[in-house]
């Protein structure tokens, strides 16, 4: 085993050239222990792009302890990093990011399927989600809680319940009851999105009897749950009662409680003086949740009791903090050991959120649901923020409840969106999908050298190995999308510096197409079924079983190339162009890019093109053959500039016609496919960052008046969200309904959703940066009036936008792109 890991070593200055980013620096060690117990250290300095060995090292920036045997396992491939960090089964004190460059060295093959894995029970899942009231939820990072209107927690199958963190639930019941009585809610305010009050009696509601004892229930969330309880007694005479809170913690993984999936699990509860406490343990993973009060309780395994004697007119009150554990390095928290924790009290929050809503531009304007959606979208857009294990910043979350973790594709989409009003957002996200790039070939993980990562979640099965979330590549547009991303980063920002700093991974990343993505050999992208029992089959946006089909119900076979991703290449071709040839000097690669883009144009607009329909295919199979559904991916092609003008006119038509636009937005299928279905997940149903980017795209190829129309309607249904706009909602037509009827599982909030609303008020005032200054041309609808957009920031400094509602929407010019300037204007 020593010499496998020596001869590791050895080797590593001669596997190194060309595989570390230049700007990375710091010195890694690692302490491995022997199976006699001893220690053997390895010490490896990054510098300029190379790893160097070295003995005494007067400066260790981040020191890994490990076994022997899991290192060896992780440098031949059967073990992930971050799977190992999370289950504790290597310890990672300070700088991790190194520990995660590190992967780079590793050898180029690995197959990390279920190595320390156990067999999963067998269980039925569960129908669908019962109806319930709207559930009240706070959040922060990646820590929320779901609770009932009562403020109560209880388990009911396929709903979001729960205190969870890091995708697990660390309290899955929560019950506050006065004299053995439930609590009955009189009120409930949502104060921001990391905290609510609840203003409620004992007992069943009456109109004839006066309630003499009411509780207040304030919570919210920081790096703990906390909840303050104060009951006040109204009656003229002292009054004796007993209060409880009964808790329990299940630890369930977060797509276990959605899929209605139930594992058994033994938990240790421990009823301490001071504290009741629910534990854990499979090997070296190990979650606990601590419940403590500020005040003496009388603690048993199941919850906390209370003896409360109160005066006339006397108020009673305690704090219940709810800590989560999550071992790591020493047996302390793991979060204590990363140079990228730091505490967040509950006023820290509130100046966080105060200093984000303060760096948006300030919207004014006549348009109600415009003005009340851009605000609530703003602080979504913060709420939707996490620190993950493995970086300083905060991140974009993908959505609540099932998704409060890292999604590339999501997360690359919501920074587009919120590029022109929150810029700040993208660095992290950037950076960190650079430092989670795919640098192995992993078929459990359908990871690939350059690859962009899909989705990283903390939940057991995925620290085990039983399903690929620790790490999964399981997207096959997120690549281009990351070269999307930065360019319109630096069009925005004028910041080279961050792409040179990231030269390599982008390289990386457009490498991955040329060298990975057809595996047809016909000069698309393409993606097929895992060989594993994991990971998704469809590996677009639409990644829901049978969401690519023909007209007549027919699921396509794979591999399988859908259309919009091949638009996404070829704009992410143009923009890496221009990226070489202005921040890289390399013009031959420029060229290069520019000529693929042209020639991959030339072959889409050929290949994918329905003649007798009048509409681009969904999705080519291996043979070549076109799938026939009329669906709204055709919009993405205008947004990526992909399709001809002389194609466009009728693909716009098709968006317009009412089998695709309802009224409250486009729907995923149209109406006349046989697998339509208004409540189907991505058949039928409106998303709202779908019309975004649609709208995006009608608006760049002079199509002001259907983008305008397209950015009302999904406004105007955001009014029934209470101005939070869902994951999406379902596709029945407007003249059938005079509300936009809700999709049951659509998670709320999500960042996409939140984005969209950006993104429209982007696309109604026209704005776009050109040549270092921001082109402001709005295409306002007369219903909307007035609207003003103050301190847009950009490489300009601040700028003003202002747009008057217009009768009529004229296409004073048409909106399309030329090699190596992927957003010129061309009259």
């Amino acid at each position: 085993m020593t010499d496998v890991i020596g001869q590791f070593f050895d080797g590593l200055q001669a596997r190194d050239d060309g595989r570390l980013p230049p700007p990375v620096s710091g010195t890694i060690r690692f302490n491995l222990t022997v199976p006699d117990g001893g220690i053997r250290s390895w010490s490896v300095r990054y510098h300029d792009g190379h790893a160097v060995l070295e003995r005494d090292p007067e400066q260790v920036d981040c020191t890994i302890d490990t076994s022997e045997e899991t290192f060896q396992a992780l440098i031949e491939g059967r073990e992930n990093s971050i799977s190992l960090l999370l289950r504790n089964g290597v310890s990672v004190r300070g700088d991790l990011p190194l520990f995660l460059t590190f992967r780079r060295l590793l050898p180029l093959h690995a197959d990390s399927t279920g190595a320390t894995s156990r067999a999963r029970p067998v269980a039925e899942p569960v129908g669908a989600r019962p109806a319930t009231a709207k559930p009240v939820s706070i959040l922060y990072g990646n820590m929320f809680m779901v609770s009932d209107r009562r403020g109560d927690i209880e388990p009911v199958p396929s709903a979001p319940f729960g205190l969870f963190f890091y995708d697990t639930r660390f309290l899955s019941h929560w019950r506050l009851t006065v004299d053995g009585q439930r609590m009955n809610t009189l009120s409930i305010d949502d104060l921001q999105y990391f905290e609510s009050r609840f203003f409620q009696v004992p007992g069943e509601p009456t109109h004839y009897v006066d309630a003499t004892i009411s509780v207040f229930r304030h919570r919210w969330i920081g790096d703990a749950f906390t909840e303050q309880i104060a009951v006040f007694n109204h009656r003229e005479e002292p009054v004796r009662l007993s209060l409880r809170i009964d808790a329990g913690a299940d630890f369930a993984e977060v797509l276990e409680v959605k899929d209605g999936y139930h594992t058994e699990r033994e938990i240790e509860v421990t009823a301490e003086p001071d504290a009741l406490r629910f534990r854990y343990e499979r090997g070296t993973y190990f979650r606990e949740t601590i419940l403590s009060s500020s005040v003496p309780a009388r603690i048993d395994p199941g919850g906390l009791t209370f003896e409360l004697a109160l005066d006339a007119h006397d108020t009673w009150c305690t704090d219940l903090t709810v800590k989560t554990f999550v071992r790591g390095a020493g047996n302390r928290d793991l979060r204590e050991s990363l140079r990228s924790y730091a505490e967040r009290p509950k006023p820290e929050v509130h100046r966080e959120l105060d200093e984000w809503v303060a760096r948006a531009p300030k919207l004014i304007c006549d348009h109600e649901p415009l003005r009340e959606a851009y605000q609530q979208s703003v602080v979504d857009l913060a709420a939707l923020r996490y620190k993950g294990v493995n970086f300083r910043d905060m991140l974009p979350a993908a959505g609540m409840p099932w998704f409060m973790t890292f999604f590339g594709r999501d997360s690359l989409i919501s920074c587009l969106q919120a590029l022109p009003f929150l810029p700040a957002t993208t660095v992290p996200a950037l950076a960190i999908m650079a430092l989670a790039q795919g640098t192995r070939e992993d078929p459990f993980r359908a990871e690939q050298p350059g690859k962009i990562p899909q989705e990283s979640r903390y939940a057991e099965a995925a620290l085990f190995n039983e399903v690929s979330h620790a790490a999964d590549f399981s997207a096959a547009d997120t690549t281009p999308l990351f070269i999307v991303l930065l360019d319109e980063y630096e069009r925005w920002t004028g910041d080279t510096a961050l792409v040179r700093d990231m030269e390599f991974q982008a390289r990386a990343a457009l490498d991955w197409i040329d060298r990975h993505a057809d595996l047809v050999g016909t000069g698309y992208v393409w993606y097929g079924p895992r060989p594993t029992r994991t990971g998704l089959l469809n590996q677009s946006w639409k990644c829901s079983p049978g969401a690519v089909s023909f007209h007549d119900g027919r699921e396509a076979t794979f591999p399988q190339a859908t259309c919009e991703i091949q638009g996404y290449v070829y704009d992410a071709r143009l923009r890496g162009a221009r990226l070489a040839r202005t921040c890289w000097g390399d013009h031959a690669f420029a060229d290069r890019l520019e000529q693929q883009a042209a020639e991959l144009r030339d072959r889409f607009n050929r290949d994918f093109w329905i003649a007798d329909r009048g509409y681009y295919a969904h999705a080519l199979q291996a043979d070549g053959s076109p799938v026939d559904a009329l669906t709204s991916n055709i919009g993405h092609l205008l947004w990526s500039g992909i399709a001809e003008p002389t194609k466009a006119r009728s693909v716009v038509r098709h968006l317009m016609s009412p089998q695709l636009f309802g009224g409250w937005g486009i729907r995923t299928l149209a109406t006349g496919a046989r697998r339509f279905n208004p409540v189907g997940y991505h058949t039928g149903s409106v998303w709202p960052f779908d019309n975004s980017l649609i709208a995006w795209g009608l608006w760049r190829y002079g199509y002001r008046e259907e983008a305008a129309r397209v950015a009302g309607a999904v406004l105007e249904a955001s009014q029934y969200f209470g101005a939070r706009l869902p994951e999406c909602f379902a596709g029945y037509d407007r003249s059938l309904t005079k509300y936009p009827v809700p999709y049951s599982a659509a998670g709320s909030p999500h960042a996409t959703s939140a984005g969209a609303t950006l993104l429209f008020l982007r696309v109604l005032l026209g704005l776009d940066p050109y040549d270092g200054d921001l082109i402001i041309d709005p295409a306002v609808p007369e219903g909307m009036g007035h609207m003003e957009l103050h301190d847009i920031p950009g490489r300009w400094g601040l700028l003003d936008a202002l747009g008057r509602g217009r009768r009529d929407l004229a296409r004073p010019r048409r909106r399309t792109r030329r090699p190596g300037d992927p957003l010129r204007a061309a009259l």
